[in-house]
């Protein structure tokens, strides 16, 4: 009777073999306080059989490593940060960023969320306690748990932040014991976390989705071919710097053509590499926003910035992690691990409004929105990231998307992360081509704003709202995705790019070389613009050498990559 069902089980293990290797999740799990670090692998198309775990390239001993059919637990010691794959046979998975950071957060399952007053949906019994500075965090925290028969489960410890599983079974509950640990001394501030934060920034649906060359209006191929001229040049050659970059998303799709050559072993100290958990499909948000950096040229239908200057520069690893799918919190503990992780650029194309936050026209914004009790535990949170960035990291640089809700950008009441004012916070609006055919790229005509890009003074610059999704066949154009999350990592490639031209510059410096280098959108308006037609901060006389009488100055300022290159090559002896 089992002679039948031979042949049968046969063609099932030859087709799990032929089925692509990937690592779909990896993150901490067990106990995340414990020194001793214990992560959970989620794979898809692992056979039967032996696997080999590779970290940073070496072999993990058996002793570390534990299978559960598809699930992998890796049970490791004190060892630095490093990409993590398998291998199995001749197949060979996706390189996944394994941070030994530390930060690390839980998020709630299905049954631990439920809906607020707002209508959103909240953690039930899932809080994170600010601690007071003065305060040894830990201690205070399981202080403060055992007082109110909770359990310290999470923690990011550089910003003396812990979560805490509190007993509560409802809202009522929970509210009342945010409120009693808010009243404790030693906290600062209680953080309550509602729903995910990785929903698309993308534009509204009704928008214009424009199919010409977005990119020309940034001289993105211009950036190319200078970067690739201008580092082995014959006279005075530059010595590049290797870049690490963090981008803040949930997975890639290494099945699209834009990024299945990351599947083989990549040196990053020669070419870009991508590190990634997997997604099922080639079009979503981390795949788009990753794909504007390392997308390859001549496989799929995009071609990535950082990728294109392969040859020339020293390489560039590109880090896609979200730590877990704790909304914000998760993208903080994600933040905090690859900055200690040696990221120099952190990319957050991702952003909140709170509850009743107006647009321009007075009307309520609807996407992305978080009620005031979220908001201002987010806002803790964000202080004292930046306030930890500033003290230890001074050399890092964020760069967050101005949002898509036809609103303001620099009220803390209504907008995070892009109201805070730090020189370590770039933010970027999107712009798209204008239906004139007759101006030049410099011309302010050229673009047009984005309808729905968020707006006003604390915008620092505007790059190509729209660009193309990734396609599972070679050479196939996908389809036009719009939105500030998109012209986010054209300034986060190109602020990668400078750094590795001149590795000293400040994040202060970075802001003041994308500005002088800009070229403008919008009209001139005397430093008065009505109507919120003040895409991003006036260009200043101080940004154009002190003419007064500059043409640009009063306008929007709109990314110029190739002249911002330029001038981080001057700045190697002009700006130190």
């Amino acid at each position: 009777m089992l002679r039948p069902l031979l042949p049968l089980l046969m063609l099932s293990a030859l087709a799990q073999a032929d089925e692509p290797l990937r690592i779909e999740r990896l993150q901490r799990c067990e106990d995340l306080l414990s020194e001793r670090q214990v992560f959970c692998a989620g794979t898809r198309g692992l056979a039967a059989g032996e696997v080999k775990v590779l970290l940073g390239g070496k072999a993990l001993p058996a002793s570390a490593l534990r299978r559960d059919g598809d699930r992998l637990r890796l049970d490791l010691d004190a060892r630095p940060s490093a990409p993590l794959w398998i291998e199995q046979g001749e197949r060979r998975s996706n390189p996944v960023w394994l941070s030994m950071a530390g930060s690390h957060v839980l998020a709630a399952k299905p049954n631990e969320v439920a809906k607020n007053m707002d209508g959103l949906t909240t953690y039930v019994d899932l809080v994170s306690l600010i601690i007071e500075e003065r305060f040894d965090g830990r201690k205070e925290a399981e202080r403060l748990a055992q007082k109110y028969g909770a359990k310290v489960v999470g923690a990011i410890a550089p910003l003396n932040t812990y979560q805490l599983r509190l007993p509560a079974a409802d809202l009522v509950q929970r509210d009342a014991l945010v409120l009693r640990l808010g009243s404790e001394v030693s906290v600062d501030a209680v953080v309550v976390e509602e729903s995910a934060a990785e929903s698309s920034e993308a534009g509204a649906a009704t928008e214009q989705k424009p199919d010409k060359d977005e990119w020309a209006a940034n001289r993105f191929l211009d950036a190319v071919n200078y970067y690739q001229r201008r580092v082995p040049a014959k006279q005075a050659p530059i010595q590049a710097t290797p870049i690490r970059i963090g981008i803040i998303e949930r997975d890639v799709d290494f099945d699209a053509a834009d990024f299945s050559s990351y599947l083989a072993p990549c040196d990053p100290q020669r070419r870009t590499c991508l590190y990634a958990r997997d997604a099922d499909k080639p079009d979503g948000h981390g795949s788009t926003v990753a794909g504007i950096l390392a997308a390859s040229w001549n496989q799929g239908g995009n071609t990535g910035f950082l990728s294109g200057l392969d040859g020339a520069s020293r390489g560039f690893e590109v880090i896609v992690e979200r730590n877990s799918d704790a909304g914000i919190t998760a993208n903080v503990a994600a933040s905090v691990n690859l900055v200690e992780d040696g990221a120099r650029v952190i990319n957050w194309s991702w952003g909140i409004h709170r509850v009743g936050a107006k647009n321009v026209d007075g009307d309520e914004v609807d996407s992305l929105i978080r009620s005031g009790l979220a908001m201002g535990g987010y806002e803790e949170l964000l202080e004292e990231f930046f306030l930890w960035l500033r003290k230890e990291h001074p050399d890092v640089v964020v760069v967050n998307s101005a949002g898509n809700g036809s609103s303001f950008s620099s009220t803390d009441e209504y907008r995070l992360p892009s109201s805070f004012v730090t020189d370590q916070l770039l933010v970027i609006g999107g712009h798209q081509r204008s239906e004139r055919d007759d101006v030049a790229v410099d011309d302010p005509a050229y673009v047009v704003k984005r309808a729905s890009s968020n707006v006003d003074m604390r915008v620092d610059i505007t790059a190509a709202a729209c660009t193309h999704a990734s396609t599972l066949r070679a050479d196939e154009v996908g389809e036009v995705h719009c939105g500030t999350s998109y012209a986010t990592p054209m300034v986060s490639g190109v602020v990668a790019a400078m750094l590795s031209l001149n590795p000293s510059l400040a994040p202060a410096q970075l802001r003041m070389l994308l500005r002088r280098s800009a070229m403008t959108i919008g009209g001139n308006y005397d430093f008065e613009p009505m109507d919120a037609d003040d895409l991003t901060a006036p260009i200043l006389p101080s940004e154009r050498n002190y003419e007064l009488r500059n043409k640009d100055v009063g306008r929007s300022a709109r990314l110029d990559m190739q002249k911002a290159l330029d001038l981080a090559v001057q700045s190697r002896d002009r700006v130190r």
